[in-house]
């Protein structure tokens, strides 16, 4: 079972990550998006980091809910309302019980996953987070390593597809060839997770 301690140190975790790889993020970013995803994750979990050490929530959900709320408050660009959507609405699938199953969290961040494909009006192959989030939430079912291995594959996918939504759109079939930030910052979420339930 997984307590509120668990989400604190997994979203701390993400922080550390994400700051280490934030001048990949905007490198990817900057030929098909506009060069600020490592900036602005690395703003937006920093920010969560704080939050959650002054004032822990009790609660799985109650960290997933107030870290979804920080990044929305914190990151520019579409990355905050994506994110933060994703964390809430996990966070409220999630409910308030004290302590939650694995297969409650793959079930909540299945609901957050859902709500992201909703907000962008995009799906699986458009080039998107979503190739990393869908693939990563269906193989928690295994493992966390196995969870964080077909995040990472399904970021690498995304190099050879053509992007449908978002700014890289708008490049056409010049958006072929480039690894997807949004994607590559999804599956750090799941490489973290894997890494804090190790």
């Amino acid at each position: 079972m997984l307590d509120a301690a668990f989400f604190v140190r997994w979203m701390a975790a993400a922080a550390t990550v994400i700051d280490r790889e934030a001048d990949r993020l905007t490198e990817l970013d900057s030929p098909i998006g506009d060069a600020d995803h490592g900036r602005n994750m690395q703003r937006g979990f920093t920010a969560v980091r704080k939050m959650l050490e002054a004032e822990p929530p009790a609660t799985p959900g109650a960290v997933l809910v107030a870290a979804g709320r920080q990044l929305i408050s914190s990151v520019g660009g579409a990355s905050g309302p994506l994110y933060g959507t994703l964390l809430r609405r996990a966070g409220k699938a999630l409910g308030e019980a004290p302590q939650v199953s694995v297969a409650e969290l793959r079930t909540g961040l299945g609901a957050g996953v859902d709500a992201v494909a909703q907000l962008g009006g995009s799906a699986p192959g458009d080039k998107t987070m979503l190739d990393a989030l869908v693939p990563g939430v269906a193989a928690l079912e295994t493992s966390f390593a196995a969870a964080a291995e077909a995040a990472g594959e399904g970021a690498l996918a995304t190099v050879p597809m053509q992007a449908r939504k978002g700014r890289a759109s708008y490049l056409g079939e010049r958006s072929i060839g480039h690894q997807d930030p949004g994607a590559t910052s999804s599956a750090l979420l799941f490489a973290t997770l894997a890494e804090v339930a190790a």
